[in-house]
């Protein structure tokens, strides 16, 4: 059941994302930078997980390092429970003024969202050590266009006043987060696990 609803959130997720990924290129890279910041989160890994993403492929590697590169607020000591706490803030604020019609609003927490804080160790050390492998790993770049895309999406909306076409894009990121959620994370408080950060 669980792997049926994992398999459909995902093909959802890339049905939804397919226009967002020809209007959203990434940025243009910074190897040494971006290796910089890859080596460093990596020292804060145990050794296990070192060696599980040393052996990820090159393609999910790239990836993993645009992530760390687009996303310039960084924190050494919060969890990725926490950064999520920030997430779910700025998800309801753009909930909330969407409902009063309030662009500006909508448009700063969705661009807080889109570009939100990444936790300490990066993303690796929270997620489940059986999905740290290129397959596990392989929905990110569906998953980032439908959250991180959308949200964009949604700001651009806002500002121009249109709350429909914001309403929408706030569905598409609330699907984005859903299966996510279903393929990473489990049920909140019965799937609790220690990250694999060093002590």
């Amino acid at each position: 059941m669980s792997l049926a609803l994992g398999t459909s959130a995902t093909l959802l997720v890339a049905s939804l994302t397919a226009p967002a990924l020809a209007a959203d290129p990434p940025p243009k890279a910074d190897p040494q930078r971006g290796a910089e910041l890859m080596q460093k989160q990596m020292s804060q890994m145990t050794p296990e997980l070192v060696e599980r993403a040393k052996a990820l492929s090159p393609e999910i590697k790239q990836f993993l390092m645009h992530v760390a590169l687009r996303h310039e607020r960084r924190s050494d000591t919060l969890t990725l429970v926490q950064v999520m706490q920030e997430i779910l803030a700025d998800y309801q604020t753009i909930g909330a003024a969407i409902a009063t019609d309030n662009g500006a609003m909508a448009a700063d927490a969705a661009r807080r969202l889109a570009l939100h804080r990444l936790p300490r160790g990066g993303m690796l050390p929270y997620l489940p050590f059986d999905k740290v492998t290129d397959e596990g790993l392989s929905v990110l770049p569906a998953m980032e266009v439908a959250v991180e895309g959308n949200a964009t999406k949604l700001a651009e909306a806002a500002e121009q006043g249109d709350m429909i076409g914001a309403a929408n894009y706030y569905g598409a990121v609330t699907t984005g987060c859903v299966a996510c959620h279903n393929h990473f994370r489990g049920q909140p408080g019965a799937t609790a696990y220690t990250p694999r950060l060093r002590k």
